[in-house]
């Protein structure tokens, strides 16, 4: 561990930030935990909690989440389905490319990046198609390892480590998944992570996104990505860029950034 790991000048004492960290990460694993919605609509909600029937739902939400917020992104899959009229696997996987790239640019765009995405869409289907039967579960359905979990999320067009973190970390998470371990589930560095892990005293000030990996992996080896969550949850909520809420945050007292 790096020196302030284990406490500076100040007297802080960041094993104690990191305890806390871990304790609020498993917390989140428990059965009874309340989430707060992947989107904004309702319908949207539904059909991504819909693992018997749209399954596919999920994985091409996880594809479609950059460049623009996740609430919009994870609502993506609803949106095709409202314009396309369907989204049972047998219809959709008969779409073509330029149909996708239509639904996705008119009327108005549902991504950022219409043609990239619908192009990550399009192919991604046809993944699931090819090398799932048709049926996304079976990503995960077989009990994998977490490294065997990760790659396969990282086999789909355009999702890196990132995408493919985030994805396995929320199966875990939210939906409950069981896998063989959890070893190879890294934490996903997004804006949240890269601005709270300094903050906290975790790592240095400008650090890249492979140091704060490496870093988690060093802190909790048999997990990871078990800060993800949590690190997200005090960025999004408490540790904004400007004006943070540090009094509403729960590692007020540990936190070297505190402003109080």
């Amino acid at each position: 561990m790096s020196k302030n790991d284990a406490g500076d000048e100040k007297g802080l004492d960041y094993q104690k930030i990191i305890n806390k960290l871990i304790i609020r990460g498993k917390t989140l694993l428990s059965e009874h935990v309340e989430f707060e919605p992947l989107t904004d609509i309702k319908e949207a909600e539904y059909l991504l909690h819909d693992f018997d029937i749209y399954p596919h739902a999920f994985v091409l939400s996880c594809i479609m989440d950059r460049q623009m917020t996740a609430e919009k992104a994870w609502a993506i899959p609803y949106h095709f389905m409202k314009r396309f009229g369907s989204f049972k696997f047998e219809d959709i996987k008969k779409i073509s490319l330029e149909e996708v790239e239509k639904i996705f640019s008119h009327p108005t765009p549902l991504h950022r990046y219409p043609k990239q995405m619908a192009l990550a869409f399009y192919q991604a289907i046809q993944d699931i198609q090819n090398k799932y039967s048709g049926d996304a579960s079976r990503i995960w359905s077989d009990n994998p390892s977490s490294l065997t979990l990760v790659k396969r999320f990282r086999e789909f067009h355009g999702a890196g480590p990132k995408i493919a973190n985030m994805a396995a970390n929320i199966l875990v998470r939210r939906f409950k998944i069981m896998i063989k371990d959890k070893s190879a589930i890294d934490i996903s560095a997004d804006s949240h992570v890269q601005r709270v892990f300094p903050r906290l005293g975790l790592i240095s000030e400008g650090s890249s996104i492979d140091e704060i990996i490496t870093k988690a992996r060093h802190l909790y080896p048999s997990y990871p990505g078990v800060f993800d969550h949590s690190i997200w949850e005090i960025g999004r909520k408490w540790c904004k860029p400007t004006d943070p809420d540090c009094n509403a945050c729960y590692l007020l007292k540990d936190c070297p950034s505190s402003t109080n």
